[in-house]
């Protein structure tokens, strides 16, 4: 595989985590009520807003973890927090710790 074949495959896989994996989230641990939560964790992909902040926008060679302020190590203690709630908290911080480790997997374990 060359380095553009790498970079589709990071591309699908990142979109992938993002867009499809959580209906099975959803499923997996809310089967009675699916629907709203992984609405609920689509919303949560609202927390790249702070990529807006960034100059440029988008750079495929950042690590979002730890540069942009939504995608803090202190961010993330506190969605890690919302797991210790019951209902839509939970759902959210489950969302969240999700992105982060997409984003994480996004820049750790393909090559540049």
């Amino acid at each position: 595989m060359d380095s553009s074949d790498f970079s589709l495959l990071r591309t699908f896989t990142h979109y992938f985590l993002h867009l499809i994996f959580p209906v099975f989230i959803a499923l997996a641990f809310y089967r009675k009520n699916w629907k709203k939560a992984y609405l609920i964790l689509l919303a949560t992909m609202l927390v790249d807003l702070d990529h807006l902040f960034a100059n440029p926008v988008f750079d495929p060679e950042r690590m979002s973890i730890g540069f942009h302020f939504l995608h803090s190590y202190y961010a993330i203690a506190v969605y890690f927090l919302l797991l210790f709630f019951k209902g839509n908290l939970r759902i959210i911080g489950i969302g969240l710790l999700f992105h982060m480790l997409t984003d994480f997997q996004d820049f750790q374990l393909w090559p540049h």
